[in-house]
């Protein structure tokens, strides 16, 4: 169930995690009812236990290997690596070092957060080990959001694995309704899932009930809708990792909207449901081809031409 939209991978092959499931929670709605009597931690958790058939211990310790990935990967990003097109590295190290000269208009807390999910994107193309929230074109927006307010507010791990239960039961309903694939309906499914995931998590961990996580999650899906999926080469690198930083930002205004009582107009599982509509109306130019958008600009066809010479193999 929730642990299905959490995946590390590492692509040198030292290590992977991976657990399949099935989620009987199919809806936000049903959640939502779920959790009138219960907490909503309390409502994911047996029910991911129950649907993989495994112990409360043997499912959380599943999930905290998530979120050791998640910090692992953190700990390890290298300011001068590279990616093997050249297109990403090195720009969260200089958004670091802007933050530390006080000069940023967001200040610091946010300029750690918009520097955390260019780190993070900037592994995945690298190729070093991330933890797919819930895909690896997303991967940065959930530790953006996270393991900044972990720091600033001192919480354990113990509560930020409660918190990547809530996450990836917001995942799996937005899986099961509509798709977390750029190539199935854009980036909405890809950045705005991954948002919409980190808004309902960190509601949870502001102290927000089932029904402010759902609509935390619901309004940051409404914030992203119809973003394309467009990348050049078709590499999960330009302009994927910068629309992390602005999915973490998404995600935090979000949460902090629904925390102060503010509730989407429109039902949540209606709000993914409106999704769906969009991504099966989105042109097949602007759904991961490389085809559309940033990746058909002159400069995008040019720096794929490039690439194409000098590898041979890449998708245009």
């Amino acid at each position: 169930m929730a642990i299905e939209s959490l995946q590390a991978r590492d692509y040198g092959g030292r290590r992977t995690i991976k657990e399949d499931g099935n989620v009987a929670i199919r809806s936000l709605e049903a959640l939502e009812k779920a959790c009138e009597n219960k907490n909503i931690y309390d409502v994911i958790l047996e029910d991911d236990c129950m649907e993989r058939g495994v112990t409360r211990e043997e499912s959380e310790k599943k999930m905290a290997d998530l979120y050791a990935a998640i910090q692992h990967s953190a700990q390890n990003y290298t300011p001068t690596l590279r990616s093997a097109s050249g297109m990403a590295g090195g720009d969260g190290a200089k958004m670091r070092s802007y933050v530390k000269a006080g000069k940023t208009i967001c200040g610091d807390e946010l300029g750690q957060v918009i520097a955390q999910a260019l780190e993070m994107g900037e592994n995945n193309a690298c190729m070093k080990c991330i933890v797919a929230a819930p895909t690896a074109g997303s991967c940065g927006v959930m530790p953006a959001v996270l393991l900044p307010y972990q720091k600033r507010m001192g919480l354990s791990d113990e509560e930020m694995v409660r918190a990547l239960y809530i996450a990836g039961a917001i995942g799996q309903a937005v899986a099961t309704k509509a798709s977390i694939a750029g190539a199935a309906g854009g980036c909405q499914y890809e950045i705005g899932t991954a948002s919409a995931m980190a808004a309902a998590a960190l509601c949870y961990l502001g102290g927000g009930d089932a029904e402010a996580i759902c609509h935390a999650a619901a309004l940051a899906i409404k914030s992203l809708l119809g973003l394309v999926c467009d990348p050049i080469a078709g590499l999960v690198e330009v302009p994927c990792i910068k629309r992390n930083a602005s999915g973490a930002m998404v995600a935090m205004c979000c949460a902090d909207m629904a925390l102060a009582g503010i509730r989407s107009a429109v039902p949540p599982d209606e709000v993914i449901m409106a999704m769906k509509d969009v991504g099966d109306k989105m042109d097949v130019s602007l759904r991961e081809t490389g085809l559309g958008g940033i990746a058909g600009t002159p400069s995008g066809v040019k720096i794929a031409d490039e690439l194409r010479l000098a590898y041979g193999h890449l998708n245009g």
